[in-house]
């Protein structure tokens, strides 16, 4: 069987808004505004950007992704937690009981939330059709090998997440991309 290989989507710091705190921070009739699809289904970049707020500095202008959520999250990098004074665990997208405060700044309101703020677990999205072959289920620990890079490398602790809703692509945050000398849209390969 071919190697399974997948596009690299480095993900800058950004967050989820609850429709609650959107309205919050932007006001009362306030709708995300898509400015660019993402490349997993259904996901865009909003025109939307707030500050992130913490007890050492703030991060100004930090991205809005769509759609709305159930639960406001905000993913940053390690070197964002320093800059912050935060100490924010790694997570899987969503589990964010016991994460990280941080105050949030719109153009209409603050929002202060006691929980919130995870660094997301380096991972990669696999449509069931391109998981099954391979034996990888949802939630599997797999390894990633960069490829045609001077910085070879493979990443250990990488989540799988398989969902027919998702397009396959591997993402890591930008201090890892840094390190690892990874740029969106090169190709990786996945190892069991």
């Amino acid at each position: 069987m071919e190697p399974l290989k997948a596009v690299c989507g480095v993900s800058a710091r950004h967050l989820h808004l609850s429709k609650q705190d959107l309205t919050l921070l932007f006001g009362e009739d306030a709708c995300l505004t898509n400015i660019k699809d993402l490349n997993q289904p259904g996901q865009f970049a909003c025109d939307q950007r707030v500050d992130l707020i913490g007890p050492k500095n703030t991060i100004k202008n930090v991205r809005v992704l769509g759609p709305e959520r159930k639960q406001t999250q905000i993913e940053v990098s390690m070197t964002d937690c320093v800059t912050l004074g935060i100490q924010a665990p790694i997570r899987d997208s969503g589990n964010l009981a016991g994460s990280a405060p941080i105050t949030l700044k719109g153009p209409k309101g603050t929002v202060e939330l006691t929980e919130g703020v995870i660094v997301a677990m380096r991972h990669v999205h696999f449509h069931p059709n391109e998981a099954g072959p391979y034996g990888i289920k949802d939630k599997d620990i797999i390894r990633i090998k960069t490829t045609d890079n001077p910085r070879s490398l493979i990443f250990d602790q990488v989540l799988a997440r398989v969902n027919p809703a998702y397009a396959l692509e591997f993402h890591i945050d930008t201090d890892e991309a840094n390190a690892s000398g990874l740029r969106t849209g090169d190709l990786v390969e996945i190892l069991k």
